[in-house]
C-alpha cells in the first residue's frame, strides 16, 4: 500500500499545473489519498498493538505511570496503581478457586471500576471472560451464560443483578457463583461472597509465566451479539482481535494524553473493545458513566476534562434535545467517535457544541475489521472506492441480495453481483487467509456452527474465496462515500442493542393463545434504529381480550430486556408467509404502525396501565413523544 500511495502522490506532483484539472476529473481522489495515509497510520498502530498482549500493556502502564488516573467514576479517581492492586487481588483470589489459564468464566457487572479490575485480574492468569449483558433475564440469561461453557460466574454489585441470577439459579447447572457488593450474611444460599475472598487475597502481581502459553489466537473474551437468528451468541474475541479493537480510537488519533468519556456498556464491543481496550492500549484516562444520561452527558465531559467522547447515534440525539446552555461550547472535547449518527444529528451536534472532528465508524462484533469516515462527511460511515479496494488486504463489496433470505443473489456462474452507485447492496468483506481455519472456515461464534456458517459467503467472486456477510445494506454516492441504508435478516437495532426477532418471537409464542408471532423493527420519528413490533396471529379468532393483552405485557416485562420489548402489536387475521413458508416481513415493515395503511387492530406498550392498549391517532403522537 505505501508504494501505491507514493505513486498517487508522485503522479499528482508530476502533473504540476495539471493537478487542478486532475482533481476536477476525479474530485474524490483527495479523499482516497487522505484515507490511504490514514490506513498507513492504522497499519503502524496495529503492528504496535500486536507487539504485546493487552494485559501486558496495562501492567507496563501501571509500572510507568502509577499515579496517573485510569478511571474517573462518579467523581472518584482510580489510578493505574490502584487498579493494578485490585486486579492482583482478583487474580490471586481466582487462582485459589482452582481456575487457571484457558478456563472461561462468565462476568455480569455494571459499568463501574469493579468491571475493569475484575476483567484485568482474570486476564492476568489467562482466563477468557464471557461478558454478559446486564439487562438479560430468565431464559436469555441462562442461555448466554451456558453458551460460553464457563467454569464459574462472577456477578457485580447491585441487587438487580443478584435477583436476576437468583431467579435462574436452578437452571445454571450447579456453576459456582461469586457475588460482589454483598456482606456475608446477605449472600444467598448457593452463592459465594467474592468480596471476602478479595479481602483475604494479597495485592501482589502474578508472574507472567502463568500465562506463558498465551498467543494471539487465545480467547481474550466473548462479546455477545444477536447475529442473525436466535438467542444471544458469544463471539470469539481473540487476543489478536482484541488488539485490533484497541486501535479503533485511532480514528481520532488517540494518545496517552486523551481523556475519553464513555457511557456505553462495557460488555459491548464499542464501549469495552474500542473504548476500554483503547484506553488501556494507550495508557490514557477514561471517564466512565454507569449508564447514559442526556442531562449529565455534557456536564460530565466539561467537569472532568474529556477530550474524546464515544457515542452511538441515539445518544447524541438525546443530548441535543437538552435545553441549550451558554456553556455548551466551554469544553476540551476535540473529537467524537462512534456509529449510527444520522446526517442531521451529525451536523447539529458539531455546530452546537463546536466539535472540530466527528469520526463515524462501522463494523460488527463478529465482523472483519472497521471502516472509518475521517473526512467529517455528515452521514457517511466510510469510503469504498476502486482505488482503496485495490490497496486493501480485505477488499469490500456491495452486492445484490434477497430481502427474504438476507443472502446474496448469484449470477449464472454462481458468483455475487456488484451493485451500481446509489443502489443499496449487501455489505461483504473478504476474510484474510490468516483468519481461515484450515482454509475452509473462520471461528465466529462459539457453540453455534449453523449461525457461524450463515455469516460466510463462499465463492463470492472467485472459486475458493471467502467473504463475511455483515447483514447490513449500504450504498455509495458518486464520490464513493459509504452510507448505511438498512439492516436485514432477523435482527434490528434499538437503544444501542441488537434485538433478535427469533428470540422475541419465541418468548411471545409461550402464551397459549398465540399461534404465531412475527417480530420486526419499525422506524420511529426522532429515533435512530428501529423499535420492536410484533404481528400476532391468535389460535382462535382474531380478537384479543383485555386479560390476554395484560398477560402479553407481563410476559414481555418478565422475559425480555427493556430494549427487546415490542412497542407495537398488530393482530393479524392469518399468518403472513412467503412462498417458501418463511415469514414475509417486507410488507409488514413498510406498513409499520401507520393507521392509514393498517386495517388490523393495533396496540401500543402502555407502561402506565401495564398493558398493551389500542393505538389510535389521538394517542399515537403522545406515545411517540414520550419515547424521545
Amino acid at each position: 500500500m505505501p508504494g501505491t500511495l507514493n505513486k498517487v502522490l508522485l503522479g499528482a506532483g508530476a502533473a504540476g499545473v495539471g493537478v487542478a484539472a486532475w482533481q476536477t476529473t476525479f474530485p474524490w481522489i483527495k479523499y482516497d489519498v487522505q484515507m490511504m495515509k490514514f490506513q498507513q497510520h492504522m497499519n503502524k498502530m496495529r503492528q504496535e498493538a500486536l507487539s504485546s498482549f493487552l494485559i501486558d500493556k496495562f501492567e507496563t502502564h501501571a509500572d510507568k505511570q502509577p499515579k496517573k488516573a485510569m478511571l474517573i467514576f462518579e467523581d472518584s479517581v482510580y489510578t493505574y496503581e490502584f487498579m493494578e492492586l485490585q486486579a492482583n487481588r482478583v487474580a490471586n483470589a481466582v487462582r485459589c478457586l482452582g481456575l487457571s489459564f484457558g478456563d472461561t468464566v462468565a462476568m455480569m457487572i455494571h459499568n463501574e471500576p469493579a468491571f475493569v479490575w475484575t476483567f484485568l485480574g482474570l486476564q492476568k492468569i489467562g482466563i477468557s471472560v464471557a461478558l454478559i449483558n446486564i439487562n438479560l433475564r430468565t431464559k436469555p440469561l441462562v442461555y448466554s451464560i451456558l453458551a460460553s461453557d464457563p467454569k464459574a460466574i462472577f456477578v457485580g454489585p447491585g441487587f438487580d443483578l443478584l435477583h436476576a441470577v437468583s431467579d435462574v439459579l436452578e437452571d445454571l447447572q450447579g456453576l459456582p457463583i461469586y457475588i460482589q457488593g454483598c456482606t456475608g450474611h446477605e449472600v444467598p444460599l448457593g452463592m459465594n461472597d467474592f468480596d471476602f475472598l478479595m479481602a483475604q487475597s494479597l495485592p501482589v502481581r502474578t508472574d507472567r509465566s502463568v500465562r506463558k502459553n498465551m498467543n494471539k489466537e487465545s480467547t481474550l473474551c466473548y462479546i455477545y451479539t444477536s447475529g442473525t437468528t436466535g438467542l444471544p451468541k458469544p463471539v470469539f474475541v481473540s487476543q489478536g482481535k482484541g488488539s485490533g479493537l484497541s486501535i479503533g480510537l485511532q480514528g481520532v488519533t488517540m494518545s496517552a494524553d486523551d481523556v475519553v468519556y464513555t457511557c456505553l456498556p462495557l460488555y459491548h464491543a464499542a464501549g469495552g473493545g474500542i473504548g476500554l481496550f483503547g484506553v488501556i492500549e494507550r495508557g490514557a484516562t477514561m471517564i466512565l458513566a454507569q449508564k447514559f444520561s442526556a442531562r449529565h452527558f455534557w456536564p460530565d465531559c466539561q467537569k472532568h476534562g474529556a477530550t474524546v467522547v464515544q457515542y452511538i447515534g441515539e445518544i447524541l440525539r438525546y443530548v441535543l434535545a437538552q435545553p441549550p446552555n451558554e456553556l455548551d461550547c466551554v469544553h476540551n472535547v476535540r473529537a467524537a467517535i462512534g456509529n449510527g449518527l444520522c446526517k442531521d444529528v451529525f451536523t447539529a451536534f458539531q455546530e452546537r457544541f463546536r466539535i472540530p472532528f466527528v469520526c463515524e465508524l462501522y463494523g460488527a462484533t463478529e465482523g472483519v475489521g472497521l471502516i472509518f469516515n475521517i473526512a467529517n462527511k455528515p452521514g457517511a460511515i466510510g469510503r469504498l472506492s476502486p482505488l482503496l479496494n485495490k490497496t486493501d488486504p480485505t477488499p469490500k463489496e456491495l452486492v445484490k441480495f434477497d430481502y427474504a433470505t438476507a443472502q446474496p443473489i448469484r449470477d449464472k456462474n454462481g458468483h455475487c453481483i456488484k451493485v451500481k452507485i446509489g443502489e443499496p447492496g449487501l455489505f461483504l468483506s473478504k476474510i484474510p487467509d490468516e483468519m481461515r481455519q484450515g482454509k475452509d472456515t473462520v471461528r465466529v461464534y462459539k457453540a453455534s456452527e449453523e449461525a457461524n456458517e450463515k455469516k460466510l459467503v463462499r465463492n463470492a467472486f472467485a472459486d475458493g474465496d471467502l467473504y463475511f456477510n455483515f447483514g447490513d445494506v449500504l450504498y455509495l454516492d458518486k464520490d464513493y462515500f459509504l452510507y448505511f441504508h438498512d439492516r436485514i435478516g432477523d435482527t434490528f437495532r434499538w437503544k444501542g442493542e441488537n434485538v433478535s426477532t427469533t428470540e422475541v418471537s419465541n418468548v411471545l409464542s409461550l402464551l397459549s393463545f398465540i399461534g404465531d408471532a412475527n417480530v420486526y423493527g419499525v422506524q420511529v420519528p426522532g429515533h435512530d434504529g428501529r423499535a420492536g413490533m410484533a404481528a400476532i396471529t391468535l389460535k382462535e379468532g382474531n380478537k384479543i381480550t383485555e386479560a390476554q393483552l395484560k398477560q402479553l405485557y407481563q410476559l414481555c416485562e418478565d422475559d425480555l430486556a427493556s430494549y427487546a420489548r415490542p412497542l407495537f402489536i398488530r393482530i393479524l387475521s392469518q399468518s403472513v408467509l412467503s412462498v417458501t413458508f418463511k415469514h414475509q416481513k417486507y410488507d409488514l415493515v413498510q406498513e409499520g404502525y401507520d393507521l392509514t395503511k393498517v386495517t388490523d387492530p393495533l396496540y401500543y406498550h402502555n407502561s402506565s396501565a401495564q398493558t398493551y392498549s389500542p393505538l389510535t391517532a389521538q394517542v399515537l403522537s403522545t406515545f411517540l413523544q414520550s419515547r424521545l
